[in-house]
């Protein structure tokens, strides 16, 4: 995979699972839950899944060359990215009204 395309592979996937806590009322996407999920663990989910695709982008990386060298303003950035990511589904989750 070229390094074009491993970065467009990691932005796409970084906008999917940001905003997958916020469509998907099972954990994770698998796992079915008793009551439905509260802010704080959708929040915890996004966490998880910030370092998961963090994880796949450090792999893609190194598979491809050396890695780059990443101070805390690596992580700010990457961090603030992914909530601006998650806008969608949080939008979607808390501030559209739902018909019952």
């Amino acid at each position: 995979m070229s390094q074009i395309a491993s970065v467009w592979l990691v932005v796409l996937l970084a906008l999917v699972m940001a905003n997958m806590p916020f469509i998907s009322n099972r954990l994770f996407a698998v796992i079915a839950l008793k009551s439905p999920k509260n802010l704080a663990m959708r929040l915890a989910e996004m966490v998880l899944w910030y370092l998961l695709v963090g994880a796949l982008g450090l792999y893609l990386e190194q598979r491809n060359g050396q890695i780059a060298p990443q101070g805390w303003e690596f992580y700010a950035i990457t961090g603030t990215l992914f909530l601006t990511f998650a806008f969608p589904g949080f939008t979607y989750r808390y501030l559209f009204k739902h018909r019952s």
